[in-house]
C-alpha cells in the first residue's frame, strides 16, 4: 500500500463568481468541473486543474456564501503550493501578480526551491514553487488555451504546509500509518527567534508533488476556518482495490473515519489526524471526462447520476456563472 502523492486540495470561497475569475483569468487554471457540493447541493463545488484535471493538479473550492473570513492559526492547512516549470516562470508570475495587484512576496527559497508566496482576493495563502531540477512525481500539462503562456502555466499542486501545536502525533500518523518519511527541514522565511524549523515529509516517488511540510507553532491560537481557508487535503491511490485496503488499514489503527465515500469522479476515505486536520485518500480515477467531452470540461453544470434527478431543483438555487473558457 503506497500513497502516490498529493491528489487534490479543497478550500473555501464565499464568492464562486469572483473565485472563478481569479483562478481562470489571473492564474490561468482550467475549470475542469463545475458541480455542486455533494453534502450541500445549494452551493457550487468548483474544480480547477491542468488540461484534463489530472490527479495531483486539482485545486477545488466549496462555495459558502456566508462564510466569515478565515482566522489563521494551528490545526490548519496553512499554505498551498502551485508548481510551475522553472525559475523563469517565477519571474513571469511576479510580473503578472503585480499587473493584477495581487498581494505577494518576493522570490524566496523554501526547502531548497525558489518560490513566491501570494494571496488571492479572500486571503487564501498560496505559493508558486519552481520545479527546476525537481525529481519525483511528474507534473501535469498546463492548458494550451489558458490566458498565460503554456510554458509558464501551473502544472500541479506542490508541497502542502500544515501548522500544528504539536508535531509529534501528526508525524506519527504520517510516518507509521501513511508511509511518509522525514526528508529534511528548513527555516521558515518569516521565522521568529526560537521558532522551530519547518519539517519536510515525502511519500511515493517524492519531489514537490508528494510532500507535506509541517510548522510547529504552540504559540498560536487554533484556526477558525472560513473564506480563504482550506477544508482538507487528499492523497492519491491508484484505484478502488487500493482504496479498500486503506479503508481497512485506517480502521485497524483506530482512526475514526468516514468509510467508503462515492464522489463519482473519484472514490474516497476521510479521517482526521490527531491535530484535527482533515485528510482524504482518493483514487486516481475515474476522472472528469466520463460525463463531459474533454474539449468542453467545466462548461455546464455537471451532476453525478445520483443527483441528476434533482437537477431542476439544484439549478434553481444556484447563481449562474459567466464562464467563457479559453478567452
Amino acid at each position: 500500500m503506497n500513497l502516490k502523492g498529493i491528489h487534490h486540495l479543497s478550500a473555501i470561497t464565499a464568492n464562486a463568481k469572483e473565485n472563478l475569475e481569479f483562478y481562470t483569468t489571473v492564474l490561468g487554471l482550467r475549470l475542469v468541473k463545475k458541480t455542486v457540493n455533494q453534502d450541500d447541493t445549494s452551493v457550487y463545488h468548483l474544480f480547477y486543474g491542468d488540461e484534463r484535471g489530472n490527479p495531483g493538479t486539482e485545486l477545488t473550492f466549496f462555495e459558502i456564501p456566508m462564510a466569515a473570513p478565515n482566522q489563521p492559526g494551528t490545526s490548519s492547512i496553512s499554505a498551498t503550493s502551485l508548481r510551475v516549470a522553472d525559475d523563469a516562470a517565477l519571474h513571469y508570475w511576479k510580473e503578472r501578480l503585480e499587473e493584477y495587484d495581487v498581494e505577494h512576496e518576493d522570490i524566496a527559497e523554501r526547502g531548497g526551491r525558489n518560490t513566491i508566496a501570494f494571496k488571492d482576493f479572500e486571503g487564501q495563502r498560496l505559493i508558486f514553487v519552481s520545479d527546476e531540477n525537481n525529481k519525483g512525481v511528474p507534473g501535469g500539462t498546463s492548458w494550451e488555451k489558458a490566458p498565460v503562456p503554456q510554458e509558464h502555466g501551473v502544472i500541479g499542486l506542490g508541497p502542502i504546509k500544515l501548522t500544528v501545536r504539536d508535531v509529534a502525533p501528526t508525524e506519527k500518523v504520517l510516518t507509521d500509518v501513511m508511509g511518509f518519511h522525514k526528508k529534511d527541514s528548513y527555516p521558515s522565511p518569516n521565522a521568529n527567534e526560537g521558532q522551530s524549523d519547518i519539517i519536510v515529509y515525502e511519500t511515493g516517488e517524492g519531489g514537490s508533488g508528494a510532500e507535506i511540510h509541517i510548522e510547529e507553532r504552540p504559540d498560536l491560537p487554533f484556526e477558525r476556518q472560513g473564506r480563504g481557508g482550506v477544508h482538507h487535503v487528499a492523497f492519491r491511490v491508484e484505484d478502488l482495490d487500493e482504496l479498500e485496503k486503506w479503508i481497512e488499514h485506517i480502521g485497524n489503527v483506530g482512526l475514526p473515519n468516514s468509510g467508503f465515500v462515492e464522489r463519482y469522479y473519484f472514490r474516497s476515505l476521510y479521517f482526521r489526524e490527531p491535530n484535527g486536520i482533515l485528510f482524504e485518500i482518493a483514487t486516481d480515477g475515474p476522472g472528469f471526462d466520463g460525463d463531459e467531452d474533454l474539449e468542453h470540461l467545466g462548461e455546464t453544470l455537471a451532476l453525478p447520476p445520483y443527483l441528476e434527478p434533482q437537477r431542476e431543483e439544484i439549478e434553481a438555487k444556484l447563481k449562474p456563472l459567466d464562464y467563457k473558457p479559453g478567452v
